[in-house]
């Protein structure tokens, strides 16, 4: 079965850094579309990031451009959030999900393997 594991969680202080990984089984993370979320208690989840299974494009929302990148390294099957210059809002659930298309964009109903989620708090 489809596995997808969030790890690199934590509490950092603003302007600090995490990574986040995913890490897959059940299926080769090169042949899907990988994608980063975030839920805060309250609020609709908010796509932040998605790499392409096709050619590697990355897009970033407004809200995390030029801070955070992803990545993805094939022969670990895992993919990476590096999250710099951290802000108190940026402390959420952080979820990777997975999608058969090769671009399916930030929008949820697009991904359907979905990691538990992995908690990033950032204090001030």
């Amino acid at each position: 079965d489809v596995q997808l594991v969030e790890s690199g969680g934590g509490l950092v202080q603003a302007g600090g850094s995490l990574r986040l990984s995913c890490g897959a089984s059940g299926f080769t993370v090169d042949r899907y579309a990988i994608g980063w979320f975030r839920q805060v208690p309250g609020k609709e989840r908010e796509g932040v990031s998605y790499i392409s299974k096709i050619d590697s494009e990355t897009y970033y929302s407004d809200s995390v451009a030029g801070r955070f990148t992803i990545s993805s390294d094939n022969t670990k099957n895992t993919v990476y959030l590096q999250m710099n210059n951290l802000k108190p809002e940026d402390t959420a659930v952080y979820l990777c999900a997975g999608s058969v298309f090769s671009k399916p964009g930030l929008l949820r109903g697009n991904f359907q393997y979905w990691g538990q989620g992995i908690q990033v708090t950032v204090s001030s």
